[in-house]
């Protein structure tokens, strides 16, 4: 009988990374992520399957929470092939080779600084390097369209259907034959909301024995979109009024595509005071143009800009700070600017030393605009966190933090409950990709709402379908 064992968000909300295995048919491992804050330790671990067994790997979209050990798995003896969406694989490129850089760096710090004690030998050597997320491309990859079906062998079909969740992402259904009988696995990805600034809305899908289905958000409801925005305005013009600076720690990927898309709504429609907008992220440049270039992928008000203006996110106020010392020079500006850079979720990137620069002046503004991982700077940051370290020097948290919630590129409870709704047959839900209290919530609002028996997926068990 065929089974999935998850390996990583069971429980948790990264390291996604399932794997299912048919009786007379291929392994299918349905993205292969990192963990990240509290239990990025894990990453690292061996995995708990052997790399060689898989035959196919399904990725459903770019983050880095669901592609970044697809180098530490080929590396281990994986040689496959790959199927995911163009747009996804193009933004994965761009995804693991900064991901291999930030650890070759990483390790070439400690490496020198522990040589100095004499305990270089005790120092990790990275998770990939450069030429192993190289090597994730030179395997066979098919590209998957949207609602078009691919045979992978003569009785399993993948069809790959719009997650609405960033760029290319993916809600996956296979189909299999096992003992005369067909049956149906989806596997929902991440989940964008109905209405998104962007990306068009998930695609219903009619029946399957079993859902996989993400539940980051499963315990609550996001503002409206409207609500959403109008509070992002008022914090981005009361800032910029009282002279201030407002940072924008944000994701590469969608997250900064739509900050630059709401900035750009603002200054047409004069909203926006005269200002100063970076976008300090050579990651989020690239991804940008790969927006721009996947454009048939994003909604209608998306297109339209581009029809209009022949760019959907470039307006006079905007510069790119490419360059190292084009970031460092943002740091002379007293006030009126708005910089929007990486991580998301502060672990790194350019967006600590503005941080360190800015977070000490009560004058200015911090929007956090996505999910902050319990452990991460970003979490203690919305939490309260009085100071925190940034390069070895305690920082006074005096800036304003603000969390706006309505942002997220995860599809809230309603949402997720809508979607679901949609499904004519479900024989069982499996809760993946959330946080334990978060997950029993949801479970409880799946059960007692639309009478389907759910379970909270733990790491490795067997789950038999």
């Amino acid at each position: 009988m065929a089974f999935i064992q998850s390996f990583g968000a069971a429980e948790t909300v990264t390291g996604s990374c399932h794997l299912l295995q048919l009786e007379n048919g291929p392994n299918i491992l349905i993205d292969c992520g990192y963990f990240q804050g509290e239990g990025e330790e894990k990453t690292y671990e061996p995995f708990d399957f052997d790399p060689k067994s898989v035959n196919i790997v399904l990725v459903t979209h770019a983050h880095l929470d669901h592609v970044g050990r697809i180098p530490k798995l080929v590396k281990e003896g994986f040689d496959g092939k790959i199927v995911a969406s163009r747009a996804t694989m193009d933004l994965a490129e761009v995804v693991l080779m900064d991901s291999a850089k930030i650890a070759e760096e990483d390790y070439k710090v400690a490496y020198k600084k522990a040589k100095r004690s004499g305990n270089e030998k005790k120092i990790r050597s990275p998770i990939y390097t450069i030429d192993d997320a190289r090597a994730v491309f030179d395997l066979t990859i098919q590209y998957a369209q949207h609602d078009k079906s691919i045979q992978l062998t003569a009785n399993v079909k993948v069809t790959f259907r719009q997650a609405g969740h960033i760029l290319g992402s993916s809600t996956v259904q296979i189909d299999f034959e096992e003992a005369g009988k067909t049956k149906s696995v989806v596997f929902s990805g991440d989940l964008g909301g109905r209405k998104d600034l962007i990306m068009p809305a998930p695609t219903v899908i009619k029946q399957t024995n079993a859902l996989f289905i993400e539940s980051t958000y499963g315990d609550r409801n996001h503002c409206g979109l409207k609500e959403t925005v109008d509070e992002f305005k008022e914090i981005v013009i009361n800032t910029l009024k009282n002279k201030g600076n407002i940072l924008i720690p944000s994701f590469a990927i969608e997250r900064s595509q739509e900050i630059l898309l709401l900035l750009k709504q603002m200054y047409y429609d004069k909203e926006l005071p005269q200002c100063q907008v970076f976008l300090d992220s050579p990651m989020a440049m690239r991804a940008t143009q790969i927006y721009t270039a996947h454009h048939h992928d994003l909604n209608e008000s998306a297109k339209q800009l581009l029809e209009r203006d022949g760019s959907i996110f470039d307006f006079p106020y905007l510069q790119y700070a490419l360059k190292s010392n084009e970031s460092i020079l943002i740091n002379k500006i007293e006030s009126g600017c708005i910089i929007i850079a990486g991580s998301g979720m502060c672990t790194g990137g350019r967006i600590l030393h503005h941080l360190k620069h800015r977070l000490w002046d009560e004058t200015n503004s911090v929007i956090f605009v996505g999910y902050q991982v319990q452990g991460t700077l970003g979490r203690k940051l919305i939490d309260g966190a009085d100071s925190v370290q940034l390069y070895h020097e305690n920082i006074k948290v005096n800036a304003q933090i603000h969390k706006v919630n309505g942002f997220s590129a995860h599809a809230d409870q309603h949402d997720l409950l809508a979607w679901i709704s949609e499904f004519e047959k479900i024989d069982h839900v499996f809760l993946i990709h959330g946080e334990p209290d978060k997950q029993s919530i949801f479970k409880q609002a799946i059960e007692e709402q639309l009478q389907i028996p759910t379970h909270i997926v733990r790491y490795a068990e067997k789950i038999n379908i």
